[in-house]
C-alpha cells in the first residue's frame, strides 16, 4: 500500500502566504525523503488560511523543488475552468517534469456562492461535469488529427486522472470512466462506505486502469504524546468550526480548552465531520491507521494534517510515515472488519 500527502498550503495565524508556500516546498522535500508516494494540493478560493488557489502554479514550484515524488492536484475543481486550459496547464507540468504529475478532478467550486459567481461568469448552472471530464481526457490522450482543437502542451502526455468526491455521484462517475477514485473522508465521511462499495461494484475497466483503485483521505496529527497531539489538533477543530460558521480565517493557534473556544455542541459536530482521523503518540497513530486500513481496505492512503507549527507538522508526517511503514510490512493489521 502506498501512502501520500494532501497539503492545503495552510497559512497559520501570525504568518503570511509567502511563509505558507515556503513551508509547502520544505514539507514536500521532507515527504520525498520519508518515502511518501504523492504530494497533492487542492484548489480553494476566498480562504485566507489556504494559499493553494492557483494550484497548477504552486504544483510547478513543488515539482521544481523535488526529484522523485509524484506531484498533483487533489484536486482541481474542473467546472471552474475550461478543460482545454487545465489540459494545457498539466500538460505543461508533465512536459517539464515527466511522469510525476497527477490530476485529480473535483466538481465543487472550492468556495462559497460568491466564489462560484466570480469564477463562472457567463457560464450556465448546468452540470456538465461528465462531459468536461471526457473532453479533458481527449486533450491529454494521443492527438486526433481530425480534432479542431488540440492541447499543446498536453496532447499525448497521458497525465493520470483521478475523480475526487464525497458523495455517490463521484463514485459512480469514476466507476463509469474506469478511473481511480479518491474519497474526501478527511472532512466529509458520511457516504464513505456506500461510495467505496458502489465504486468497486460498478467499476468498468478502461485503457488506463483494469481494476478499481480507491484512495482514502485521513487526517493525521502525530506527536510525542496523546496529550500533545490533542492540543495540536485544536487548530483544525477551530478552523473547521469557523468555516462552518461562515468566518474562515488563517489556521488558528492551538488552545488548551477547545470546548471553551468553540463550545461543546459545535465541537461534537466538527469532530463528527473529522472522524476519519489518527491522532496521538506514535503507537496510537499506528493503531488507528491500522484500524482504518483494515476496515476500508483502501489501495492507497492520502494523509493530511493542519498543524499551526511547521516543525510540529513535519514531525507529525514523520510519525505517520513510520506508522505506515510498519503497516506495509504487515505489522498490526488485525482485529477489524473490512467492508
Amino acid at each position: 500500500m502506498k501512502y501520500s500527502i494532501l497539503d492545503l498550503c495552510p497559512v497559520p495565524e501570525g504568518h503570511s502566504a509567502a511563509d505558507a508556500m515556503q513551508n509547502t516546498a520544505d514539507l514536500a522535500q521532507h515527504a520525498e525523503a520519508l518515502g511518501y508516494h504523492r504530494y497533492w494540493m487542492a484548489e480553494h478560493h476566498n480562504m485566507p488560511g489556504i494559499a493553494s488557489a492557483a494550484t497548477a502554479v504552486l504544483l510547478g514550484h513543488v515539482a521544481g523543488k523535488t526529484k522523485t515524488i509524484r506531484v498533483g492536484a487533489g484536486g482541481v475543481m474542473l467546472p471552474n475552468h475550461a478543460p482545454l486550459t487545465i489540459a494545457e496547464q498539466f500538460g505543461t507540468l508533465a512536459t517539464l517534469y515527466g511522469d510525476r504529475i497527477d490530476l485529480g478532478l473535483g466538481r465543487a467550486p472550492g468556495g462559497d456562492q460568491a466564489v462560484w459567481h466570480a469564477l463562472r461568469r457567463g457560464r450556465t448552472g448546468e452540470d456538465n461535469f461528465p462531459a468536461e471530464v471526457a473532453e479533458l481526457m481527449g486533450y491529454l490522450d494521443d492527438a486526433d488529427p481530425r480534432a479542431a482543437v488540440q492541447a499543446h502542451p498536453g496532447q499525448g502526455t497521458h497525465v493520470p486522472l483521478w475523480i475526487l468526491g464525497s458523495s455517490l455521484y463521484g463514485a459512480q462517475l469514476a466507476a463509469h470512466f474506469g478511473l481511480p477514485y479518491a474519497f474526501a473522508s478527511h472532512f466529509a465521511p458520511d457516504a464513505l462506505e456506500d461510495a467505496a462499495y458502489i465504486y468497486r461494484r460498478d467499476f468498468k475497466p478502461s485503457e488506463s486502469l483494469d481494476a478499481p483503485k480507491f484512495m482514502l483521505a485521513v487526517n493525521v496529527i502525530g506527536a510525542d504524546s496523546d496529550a500533545e497531539a490533542a492540543y495540536l489538533r485544536t487548530s483544525v477543530q477551530q478552523a473547521f468550526a469557523r468555516l462552518r460558521s461562515g468566518m474562515p480565517g488563517k489556521l488558528p493557534r492551538p488552545v488548551d480548552d477547545i470546548d471553551a473556544e468553540i463550545g461543546p455542541a459545535l465541537r461534537r459536530g466538527v469532530d463528527q465531520a473529522l472522524r476519519i482521523t489518527a491522532t496521538g503518540a506514535p503507537e496510537t497513530v499506528r493503531r488507528q491507521l491500522a484500524e482504518l486500513v483494515t476496515k476500508y481496505q483502501p489501495d492507497e492512503l492520502i494523509l493530511t494534517g493542519q498543524i499551526h507549527d511547521h516543525a510540529a507538522r513535519k514531525r507529525s508526517f514523520t510519525i505517520a510515515a513510520e506508522a505506515m511503514g510498519d503497516l506495509v510490512q504487515g505489522k498490526q493489521l488485525s482485529g477489524a472488519t473490512s467492508l
